[in-house]
């Protein structure tokens, strides 16, 4: 493969002369170049703004915040800077607009022109057309969203200073009709990390060998956020400040363009769009031919300066969830640009050519200015496009017999309350009805939410809030084909990711749109809380059963209050029936002022807290009953580093310190090998990464754990990490990973075996398939799983769960005298929730453990066949994790 290598220059921009033709171009080119650039005398060289040139050092968030920050300073006509948010560790968030003076002048007006573009039904005809006609088209321009993908970020700044340098024909023209959002760095803590640590490991000269430290980056590496979430994901669930806040933001303007910057392998070349199959149905016809007519013009460049590059062959527009995806769903025409990474300064390929970061940079900004000329000469049928795709989807909302999505809410309020934030966040209009009412047969109390179709974000909604998202057939016949070749499956990422079924809520939909009094619902995810009965003589119940009841635990515990928590449920003397779980802090165990301690928590948390005159229960267990334990203060410790899967282990960390606001310590397999554990009360072990624990740990390792649960602690995996426990000559967990079902006979020892007549080809098929194998990697669905409610495990669960699937690790269930399978996964036919699933996979994961639990000694082991914080985004799971680590404890030996 043939690359141009871009070397740089030390005199600033401004003194290059201007390069007519692709003849000219040469291994000395600065960055950026492109053809026909006339820049200004008077511009300000990028040394001055910067403290290097474009490639000459990976840029650190802070100078790419000063570097915007001094062009808004310099040239406040054609430049406005917007902080939209921060990151988790206080990094700022923002966005540079762009665009002739008259335009930037105009800035509000034309945003307002936008969002009432947005909303059809408030507009006349004459009226949009009016504002097709004066509106600019706008293009969004995201960058480095995986922190050590490091190119798209300084290409980025590029981009600004080449658009205000330029005072070329073509430039002008993109400025005059078109507005330049570029929001440079979507993960300033992610490529923080990447960028110190990859300089603390630079020698005298940067290295190109993939052995090198520099292109191996240590755990967790750069790509993910703070809490080690890969943001790329994270766009249907919000559960980050960075991606909520820039979903927000997006649609103060809904930018006609919106391209998603990203790096790939260093062998790759670059991409762009059209994506590859399968397309999400949800994505219009209009769309698809503007992605064409993009990937178009920017071939027409790539081909004049000599860069390769492909499309379609990976990185599909299925899933939702990325960058890349979620702006289709309002309208606009969105897409992932992906370069190959030098992940440093030098890489060398495998052809032994050397990719530098300067060549990133360059062919991520020749990418970026052919987009903008792409959306500078369809600005009117970018603007017309938006418009129709939001008028057409709020009728189809009218026509597809389907007019509404509406949720009782008689359970979990606080997962209710939290999922309609989300959707409002989404833009989607969330009512929630003032009395009861009836719709399609029937009745519903007030206070249930009500979602009509007949809006605007008509298919996101459906994307979001669908079971099942259909795939094309013939390409799932083709995925079929390549499995019976032994060749992997090109599904790119999950096949499930609908909300109500993660959140584990039950949902109706209805051909009627109901006519009943209603509020709008707003973005809080919060439930607000109350005490009843503040001046009770006995004290306070929590129910027990959502996220609120888990805020007020934890809160509690770290205030010192004293609290038990039923195994069962109970009927006190008022006539309330109590769910299993339920918290109990009586007065006489607590201090003085606790009225005033439960009505600050209740505030805090959003749990419903009642009192009590006394504590006469009619059925079920007393409250000094030992199926009433009280629920100690512990301490929560976490396996760290490698080989633990970044994404596990940040995703179980954050359910529980952002989740519930209870903190937890990380520890790396070197110190957990030999240490002292007595401090904790339970110790959780994420999925893996590469490598194994076994090896992490050790034989020393093993016994330290073992130990740590004969004293009475509880050790929870999560995911893969379950099949340590089976390891060893005295596994912690009396389970067994299965293979593939096969009905191929065990391999004959000799040489020559007897004859046999193949009648049909299927059996010359089966007979290719191995004797042994693991069953077919899951890409991931939603599961249905059934809870066995009488363990103290599942209190305050419902009687069925979802959880996503995703993998190939299926186990056996443990016997009755080794332990207890609490939740299995549901009869074949009734195990697809959502999504798909290959069927030979959903026969054998049928029945089969998601959830055991297995005593030793004075403690016991919870494993996890699934994660429950896959994503952090599958809530209906996270009760059942909070109860792993709380009553797990609960229910130890351990004394304290």
């Amino acid at each position: 493969m043939r690359f141009f290598y871009t070397s740089l220059l030390t005199a600033s921009l401004a003194a290059l002369p201007c390069v007519a033709s692709a003849a000219d171009i040469s291994t000395a080119q600065p960055v950026p170049y492109f053809p026909q650039s006339d820049y200004r005398p008077d511009i300000s060289p990028v040394p001055e703004l910067l403290g290097h040139q474009f490639g000459e050092r990976i840029s650190e968030p802070a100078a790419i915040s000063r570097f915007f920050e001094q062009l808004a300073s310099r040239y406040p006509q054609q430049v406005k800077l917007v902080h939209y948010g921060k990151s988790w560790q206080g990094r700022p968030l923002f966005y540079a607009v762009i665009g002739s003076s008259s335009n930037i002048s105009q800035l509000a007006e034309i945003e307002a022109g936008m969002r009432k573009l947005a909303q059809p039904a408030s507009l006349s005809e004459p009226e949009a057309k009016q504002l097709i006609a004066s509106l600019p088209a706008s293009v969004w321009i995201a960058g480095s969203l995986h922190g050590n993908e490091i190119s798209p970020a300084d290409a980025a700044m590029a981009l600004a200073y080449h658009l205000l340098a330029d005072q070329s024909a073509l430039t002008q023209q993109i400025l005059s009709n078109t507005l330049v959002y570029i929001d440079p760095l979507q993960n300033p803590d992610g490529h923080h990390r990447f960028v110190s640590r990859y300089y603390a490991t630079v020698g005298l000269e940067h290295s190109p060998d993939r052995l090198s430290a520099e292109q191996n980056e240590p755990w967790p590496n750069g790509r993910t956020n703070h809490y080690l979430f890969d943001m790329n994901r994270d766009w249907i669930s919000l559960t980050q400040p960075e991606t909520a806040s820039r979903v927000k933001a997006l649609q103060q303007m809904y930018p006609l363009l919106f391209v998603d910057s990203h790096e790939m392998g260093g062998d790759m070349g670059y991409y762009f769009s059209p994506e590859a199959e399968p397309y999400n149905p949800h994505i219009q016809a209009s769309q698809r031919q503007v992605l064409n007519k993009v990937g178009q013009n920017n071939a027409k460049w790539f081909d004049e300066l000599g860069y390769h590059y492909f499309t379609r062959e990976i990185f599909d527009a299925f899933y939702p969830g990325y960058g890349a995806s979620w702006p289709l769903y309002y309208g606009s025409v969105s897409m992932t640009y992906e370069m190959a990474s030098a992940r440093g300064h030098h890489y060398r390929m495998q052809d032994g050519q050397i990719l530098t970061f300067a060549d990133g940079i360059q062919r991520n900004f020749v990418a970026f200015k052919a987009t903008l000329e792409t959306a500078s000469q369809q600005a009117s049928t970018l603007l017309q496009n938006f418009y129709q795709y939001r008028k057409t989807a709020a009728a189809q909302g009218e026509k597809d017999g389907l007019r509404s999505f509406i949720f009782a809410a008689e359970r979990d309020l606080a997962g209710h309350q939290k999922l309609m934030g989300v959707l409002t966040q989404h833009g989607i209009k969330v009512e929630q009805a003032q009395q009861a009412f009836r719709a399609c047969g029937k009745d519903y109390q007030a206070g249930s939410y009500l979602i009509r179709t007949n809006q605007p974000s008509y298919h996101l909604m459906r994307t979001l809030l669908d079971n099942t998202v259909p795939m094309d057939k013939a390409f799932l016949e083709k995925q079929e084909q390549r499995r019976a070749n032994n060749l992997p499956d090109q599904i790119y990422d999950v096949t499930a990711w609908s909300l109500p079924l993660m959140y584990n809520l039950e949902m109706q939909r209805c051909n009627q749109a109901p006519r009943v009094n209603t509020t709008v619902v707003g973005p809080d995810t919060l439930i607000a809380g109350s005490v009843s009965n503040p001046d009770a003589r006995y004290g306070f119940v929590v129910p027990w059963g959502d996220m609120a009841a888990a805020r007020f635990l934890s809160a509690a515990l770290q205030q010192g209050l004293m609290l038990r928590s039923s195994d069962l449920p109970f009927t006190h003397q008022n006539g309330q029936r109590y769910p299993a779980g339920t918290l109990v802090l009586s007065r006489a165990d607590n201090p003085a002022d606790l009225t005033t301690k439960v009505q600050q928590l209740a505030q805090q948390s959003g749990a419903r807290v009642q009192g009590l005159d006394n504590s006469w229960v009619t059925e079920g267990p007393n409250f000094g009953s030992f199926n009433v334990p009280a629920v100690p203060k512990i301490n929560v410790a976490m396996l760290w580093d490698e080989p633990t899967n970044p994404l596990s282990a940040g995703s179980a960390r954050f359910v529980l310190e952002r989740g519930i606001g209870y903190p937890v310590t990380a520890i790396r397999p070197a110190q957990l090998r030999s240490a002292d554990l007595s401090r904790y009360q339970v110790l959780i072990l994420p999925a893996t990464g590469a490598g194994s624990y076994q090896q992490a740990l050790g034989s020393v390792g093993s016994e330290n754990l073992r130990q740590f649960v004969q004293r009475g602690g509880v050790l929870i995996t999560l995911g893969n990490a379950t099949s340590y426990l089976l390891e060893g000559d005295k596994p912690l967990l009396s389970s067994k990973r299965e293979y593939q079902v096969s009905e191929q006979d065990k391999p004959a020892s000799e040489a020559r075996v007897p004859g046999r007549v193949l009648a049909e080809y299927r059996e010359f098929e089966q007979m290719l398939k191995p004797y042994q194998a693991d069953p077919d990697w899951v890409p991931g669905f939603i599961a249905n799983a059934v809870v066995d409610q009488n363990h103290w495990l599942t209190a305050g669960i419902a009687e069925q769960v979802r959880s996503l699937y995703v993998g190939n690790h299926i186990y056996q269930p443990l016997r009755i005298n080794d332990g207890r399978n609490v939740v299995n996964f549901a009869a074949p036919k009734d195990l697809l929730a959502g999504g798909f699933v290959w069927e030979e996979n959903r026969q054998q994961i049928a029945h089969k453990p998601l959830v055991m639990v297995q005593s030793h000694g004075r403690g016991q082991v919870i494993a996890f066949t699934q994660e429950p914080n896959f994503r952090a985004y599958v809530d209906g799971m996270h009760l059942l994790y909070i109860n792993a680590v709380f009553r797990g404890a609960a229910h130890a030996g351990a004394l304290r």
